[in-house]
């Protein structure tokens, strides 16, 4: 359940800022996400909205990521694997263990929904495979 007293705004703009910083630092992910973000500014802003919404409870954020990440060429296992692996990085530097602990919750329910939705809409006549925990 989202609620607005654990984190500030401003702690979602830190995580946002510092995960995107670390994914257009890495060599796997940045080419993927180079490809397909024309403006930064404004996807940040989106992502801010987005996270607010799950933490907060704000209701800022309208949209389906679904089919924008169903349609990107070539995701795998490994892809998904790296992009937690950035965010647990970012989350753990907050002194803040709830926010912390809530927004790894939320990213990896969204990592593990995208890349089932990924091979369902990719590969439809093979069952999905679970994203291994590390």
């Amino acid at each position: 359940m989202a609620r607005p007293d654990f984190c500030t705004e401003e702690d979602i703009t830190a995580l946002v800022h510092g995960f995107y910083g670390r994914v257009r630092a890495d060599a796997m992910l940045a080419p993927v996400f180079d490809a397909q973000i024309q403006d930064w500014d404004k996807h940040l802003a989106i992502m801010c909205r987005f996270w607010s919404s799950l933490l907060r409870g704000s209701g800022t954020y309208t949209g389906t990521p679904m089919p924008k990440h169903v349609a990107l060429p070539g995701l795998t296992a490994d892809m998904f694997h790296q992009w937690l692996s950035l965010f647990r990085e970012t989350t753990q530097q907050f002194s803040n263990p709830e926010f912390a602990e809530r927004a790894q919750d939320f990213a990896e329910r969204i990592a593990r929904s995208l890349w089932f939705g990924y091979q369902i809409n990719n590969e439809p006549e093979r069952l999905p495979t679970e994203l291994a925990h590390d």
